[in-house]
């Protein structure tokens, strides 16, 4: 790191680069940013132990690399990602407010119907 740089953030001298590695990760912030709700209506045991959530997108969207909340009356049951996403069989990169689709969830079997999902994505704020 250049020290008169160290200087002008406030960092100390003897601390070095490691100071100004932390400084710099720190810098980017994370927010969540909400792409869309989804209903279970229905739920699909597969042959191979995976279960299938038929959802209704109540608003905005689901996309297939999703982050996704599980609520199961009011409380979050699991924090997962969506591992796959079809309509009427085929996989399906988006499916809007108003359509049904199917959808699993990475590690996480144990859904119900009446789980409402949040789906989300985590987004860097760069400040400059």
């Amino acid at each position: 790191a250049d020290l008169r740089e160290l200087d002008e953030r406030g960092l100390p001298r003897q601390s070095g680069q490691r100071e100004f590695e932390r400084y710099e990760l720190t810098e980017n912030q994370k927010r969540e940013v909400t792409d869309g709700y989804a209903e279970v209506r229905e739920i699909f045991r597969l042959p191979n132990r995976v279960v299938v959530a038929g959802l209704y997108v109540l608003d905005g969207k689901i996309t297939r690399n999703s982050r996704a909340r599980v609520l199961r009356n009011g409380a979050v049951v699991t924090d997962t990602t969506v591992a796959t996403l079809k309509r009427f069989k085929d996989d399906a990169r988006e499916v809007a407010a108003g359509y049904e689709c199917g959808a699993s969830f990475d590690g996480f079997n144990e859904l119900e119907e009446g789980d409402q999902i949040e789906f989300y994505r985590i987004e860097e704020i760069a400040h400059t």
